[in-house]
């Protein structure tokens, strides 16, 4: 019963990591990006529509990365350049995101002749789930991490990769230095906006693999409205974790148990 309860906690919670992992860029650049939800919502129905039509895996996933960070990108003209408000600027991403993807998804939805939309058969053989060798063996340990789709175990890397990008590289220490005093930063050489554009790019990219995660790597056809607030839920888990990747991994997990 609880080998099963963890395993849930694991499937629900990694695609809250994705979000999560994204806002920490965010956070950490000195931005409040409520827009997490819409641009998930963009990478999964660019991803899943792109696949429908093509039957391409590589396009899918593409077509998704674009989405997300044209979300990012938005938002990043409207709050670096024009001194947007943050928080009103990142709601409204997130209702444009929304709205966009469940206007497209209806539309094919009323054309289809099935009444579903369900990724290729092509695809869905990619994207089958992953038993890792002698993981799979190990009592409990493997019951929990082996089995999943490929997106899991992308989103519990993102983790590792965050936390080495942002304490162990130079580019970390520029976003934290452009997040705690931009002034600062740029008195010694540092362009500040050069590093939130990159950021917050990143946090696009994070996002629209979120998106991914839902439409493609977990229930393989596109319900309007999936995201389900999960974008939020990461800009909470990033709040929880105090902006620390691994306190916001088990943040995450926290509400994956809840959900």
């Amino acid at each position: 019963m609880i080998i099963k309860f963890l395993v849930a906690a694991v499937l629900a919670g990694a695609p809250l990591l994705f979000g999560t992992m994204g806002e920490i860029l965010n956070e950490r650049v000195g931005h409040l990006n409520l827009g997490v939800e819409g641009m998930m919502s963009l990478g999964a129905c660019g991803g899943f529509m792109i696949g429908y039509w093509t039957d391409n895996l590589f396009l899918a996933i593409i077509a998704a990365f674009l989405a997300g960070m044209m979300g990012a990108l938005i938002y990043a003209v409207l709050t670096v350049f024009l001194m947007a408000d943050q928080n009103v600027t990142g709601l409204t991403l997130t209702i444009f995101g929304i709205g966009l993807s469940n206007f497209i998804g209806e539309y094919m939805l009323d054309r289809s002749p099935q009444g579903t939309l369900k990724l290729p058969e092509h695809i869905s053989a990619q994207l089958a789930n992953i038993h890792v060798k002698g993981l799979s063996d190990i009592p409990v340990v493997g019951e929990i991490l082996s089995g999943h789709n490929v997106f899991t175990y992308v989103a519990f890397l993102l983790v590792i990769v965050v936390w080495f990008l942002m304490y162990r590289t130079p580019l970390g220490l520029r976003i934290r230095a452009v997040g705690e005093n931009s002034s600062a930063a740029k008195s010694v050489g540092e362009n500040p906006t050069k590093i939130k554009l990159i950021a917050l790019g990143l946090s696009g990219f994070f996002a629209s693999l979120g998106g991914m995660y839902l439409s493609m790597g977990n229930m393989q056809v596109f319900i309007v409205g999936m995201t389900s607030s999960r974008g939020f839920i990461g800009v909470a888990a990033d709040a929880m974790g105090q902006g620390n990747p691994v306190g916001a991994m088990l943040a995450s997990l926290l509400f994956g148990c809840a959900n």
